[in-house]
């Protein structure tokens, strides 16, 4: 007789967990997109910038300090990631997410309201190099607090598809920045671009702070978290316990990292000052590579919870290796509007194709009471190496040997050490893997 009851608290029980979850998706995908769209539109507007506050007799020079300065933000990444990372395992997910979006909308303040050089002399670029301080500490622990969220949040057999919608926030961010560059660029003098124009996203950006954290603090607390015991010291624990484990996680961030910030980032300035492009053809581009990554992202996230990670891991990072330099040798021999976005497209597929399935394979190396310590420190030693000096190598590598598909051959070696990374991963947990019956 009380079986009728029983099974009706189950599928109360479970469409609890199912709303739980839908707004755990919500809160972290406009969060962390707001979040990354305040650290990357620096990258979009990096050219305006460089003349702004960093202003030299020689354009080249003027550029690469523009851009060593938005490396400069990946130095604090991995103390934030650990600061932030050890707060968030010590004292639940919730309020890293929470902390981290306000100290982001700080530092894009400042970068907002900023005189230029010629305003106040060197004070501006010191206000900019400590704006972008403050980004990378924030940045370095918003990767692992909302992986950590979103796959603890995850219903078992699934954990690819609901992670995968951080990647695609990183789409929002990039066709977001990418959109308000075409349209400032074409509606704008480069004079009004230079004088304000520039700052406007960045303002727009600083609202992540009020909205962002409103958002964030009326979402509930993981279960995972709630049921495990934290660690007195999580660093300490991950260091010791799995070394291996944050060595695979390192090497597979590589190829994300480089990608996200060669491709995504780095062309609307590429199609400008190398393709002799007007700026919006370059802004348009970067449109079509968040497009995509919005689109396809949790597509492969899905088919990953099926098939697994792995494959999708390995054969997309292979795939990356043997189609990024015709693609780069395409859009210099054909240069336009056409080339763009087809480089964006296809490289934005395999991009996605990586990526879909990347952060969930986290969740199975490392476990809950580690998982936000352990992955800020794979994946924010790996973006400060070879993701935030990205754009400053390859520009440097550009001028230096006269050659404009030098930046393929930086991906292509991300990609190779992203694939053995790929190969040392193995799936766990099959059984949780839904059947083809299962609800998608």
């Amino acid at each position: 007789m009380q079986e009728p009851f029983v099974n009706t608290i189950k599928i109360n029980t479970t469409a609890t967990h199912n709303k739980q979850a839908r707004r755990a998706i919500v809160a972290t995908v406009i969060g962390n997109g707001l979040e990354w769209f305040d650290f990357t539109v620096y990258s979009f507007f990096s050219v305006i910038i460089a003349k702004v506050f960093f202003p030299t007799d020689n354009e080249l020079t003027s550029y690469l300090i523009a851009l060593a300065t938005f490396g400069v933000g990946f130095f604090m990444r991995p103390v934030g990631g650990i600061v932030i990372g050890v707060y968030g395992d010590k004292h639940g997910r919730k309020a890293a997410l929470s902390l981290t979006i306000l100290l982001m909308a700080l530092g894009t303040l400042i970068i907002a309201i900023t005189p230029s050089y010629a305003q106040i002399g060197l004070m501006a670029p010191i206000l900019i190099v400590l704006a972008r301080l403050l980004q990378g500490f924030s940045a370095g622990s918003e990767m692992g607090s909302a992986t950590a969220f979103l796959i603890e949040h995850a219903p078992a057999g699934r954990k690819a598809y609901y992670s995968s919608w951080i990647q695609a926030s990183i789409g929002v961010a990039v066709l977001l920045g990418s959109a308000l560059g075409a349209a400032l660029s074409s509606y704008l003098t480069q004079a009004q671009l230079e004088s304000w124009g520039w700052r406007v996203p960045f303002i727009i950006g600083t609202l992540i702070g009020p909205i962002g954290f409103y958002i964030r603090s009326r979402i509930d607390e993981t279960p995972a978290y709630t049921e495990s015991k934290p660690v007195d010291s999580p660093l300490r624990e991950v260091l010791r316990t799995y070394p291996r484990q944050t060595l695979i996680s390192f090497s597979l961030v590589v190829l994300w990292t480089v990608c996200t910030y060669t491709i995504l980032f780095y062309i609307p300035s590429y199609s400008t000052r190398v393709l002799q492009l007007p700026s919006w053809m370059g802004f348009c581009a970067g449109m079509m590579g968040g497009a995509v990554l919005i689109i396809v992202t949790p597509i492969v996230g899905a088919l990953a919870d099926r098939y697994g990670r792995r494959p999708w891991l390995l054969w997309s990072a292979l795939a990356i290796f043997v189609t990024v330099y015709p693609m780069f040798v395409y859009i210099n021999q054909m240069p336009g509007l056409i080339s763009l976005l087809v480089f964006e497209l296809v490289l934005g597929v395999l991009i996605a194709g990586y990526i879909g399935s990347i952060l969930a394979a986290f969740g199975e190396l490392l476990p809950t009471h580690v998982l936000s310590t352990g992955l800020s420190v794979a994946y924010n030693v790996a973006v400060t190496i070879f993701g935030g000096f990205a754009t400053f190598t390859i520009t440097w590598l550009i001028a230096q040997t006269g050659s404009n598909v030098s930046p393929a051959f930086y991906i292509m070696f991300a990609a190779l050490i992203s694939s053995i990374g790929a190969m040392l991963y193995r799936d766990h947990e099959p059984a949780l893997r839904p059947t083809l019956t299962g609800a998608y």
